[in-house]
């Protein structure tokens, strides 16, 4: 079984569509160039999604924008792209797994 992490690596880049390009702004106020930033800064913590993982395989990281802000993103990847899903700021309990 290919890691989270190992998938992400394979990677090329973002694929933002009618579904996902204003939503996380929408709900939540982080902007697509806060989510792409989260993806290339350390620590990033990359786990599979399993309950949300019926019709495809999701994943969600723990991570952090260049300003520093923590969020958690939900996110597929469909053939070498991340397409998020869903991002919003962590909460307690998900700050609390995340290394300062």
């Amino acid at each position: 079984m290919v890691k989270p992490s190992d998938r992400l690596r394979a990677c090329t880049g973002f694929v933002w569509d009618e579904g996902n390009a204003t939503k996380s702004w929408d709900s939540h106020d982080v902007s697509q160039a806060e989510c792409e930033e989260t993806f290339f800064n350390q620590p990033l913590i990359v786990q599979r999604d399993k309950p949300h993982s019926l019709s495809e395989n999701r994943y969600f990281v723990l991570g952090r924008t260049d300003s520093g802000r923590r969020l958690f993103i939900a996110f597929t990847i469909r053939s070498d792209k991340v397409r998020v899903i869903s991002a919003r700021d962590m909460t307690p309990r998900e700050q609390q797994r995340y290394p300062r």
